[in-house]
């Protein structure tokens, strides 16, 4: 093709699509940099207001990529380039991702779920299954979990949000449970009030609600007494551990017995 000819016809281009072209070049720049700092107020704006952190960045990357998303689609308009057949190209490749991701989706959608209802957050203690550990990380397909053991633990979210969670660590106080067995021969009056001088004693022990002690059962070969009293969520083990431990020196000085399981054989002569 002859040089002059294609000078031609760049210039022509320049007179024809030129200003809308330089509209468009002009249009993207400032808009970015609108939604940019549209961002960055949303955000401050979530953190001011103490919305968790893992919520914060997710919606941060959500409206920041829906917003350049749509000023591309708007300066591909002015620049005259079309669009619908563009949105039905993304259309048809976002079915084909979607079908060949399901798993993925779902656990994204479970992720989103998580976040807005919040039946956890970072650093509560929950159980799901037969797994519990302490929320290390709600991320957006997985939930990093740290077991007692400190075991790392990647919990899809999809089941997260489908299964049924316990979040042992959501309110500020739990109740403490035992059972406590002892035999036939002991006063239970004693041994209840026993009980109840080591609960007062300590200091973990809250005393709003009441400890409640009480026959639970008569047993093959004890009396089980079972007990009843709160603590604050965050001593929660060393505390039941203690009172177990304590009740046992307790009964011991009062003489009270904690009985090994029997069985009475009876023998009967045939001749």
């Amino acid at each position: 093709m002859d040089f002059n000819v294609l000078i031609t016809n760049f210039l022509n281009w320049i007179v024809q699509n030129g200003i809308t072209f330089l509209v468009g070049i002009i249009v993207l720049l400032v808009g970015w940099r609108l939604v940019n700092h549209f961002v960055k107020v949303i955000t401050s704006l979530m953190r001011k207001r103490s919305l968790d952190e893992t919520l914060v960045v997710f919606l941060d990357a959500l409206i920041s990529t829906a917003f350049r998303a749509i000023l591309i689609l708007l300066v591909m308009g002015i620049v005259g380039l079309d669009t619908a057949s563009l949105a039905a190209l993304f259309a048809s490749a976002g079915l084909a991702i979607g079908l060949a991701m399901q798993g993925s989706l779902s656990n994204f959608a479970g992720g989103v779920i998580i976040l807005f209802i919040r039946p956890f957050k970072v650093g509560d203690f929950i159980k799901n299954g037969d797994i519990s550990g302490n929320v290390e990380a709600i991320k957006m397909f997985y939930t990093e979990l740290v077991t007692v053991d400190n075991k790392v633990v990647f919990i899809p979210n999809g089941s997260l949000a489908n299964g049924t969670i316990v979040n042992y660590t959501m309110k500020p106080t739990r109740r403490l449970e035992f059972v406590f067995g002892i035999s036939y021969q002991t006063d239970i009056t004693q041994a209840k009030q026993v009980i109840e001088q080591v609960l007062t004693k300590h200091r973990n022990i809250l005393d709003n609600p009441a400890p409640f002690i009480g026959v639970s059962q008569h047993a093959d070969s004890s009396v089980q007494l079972i007990v009843w009293a709160w603590c604050e969520t965050e001593v929660y083990w060393p505390t039941h551990y203690a009172i177990i431990e304590e009740v046992k020196l307790a009964f011991d000085a009062a003489h009270i017995e904690i009985p090994f399981p029997q069985l009475d054989v009876h023998m009967k002569n045939l001749s």
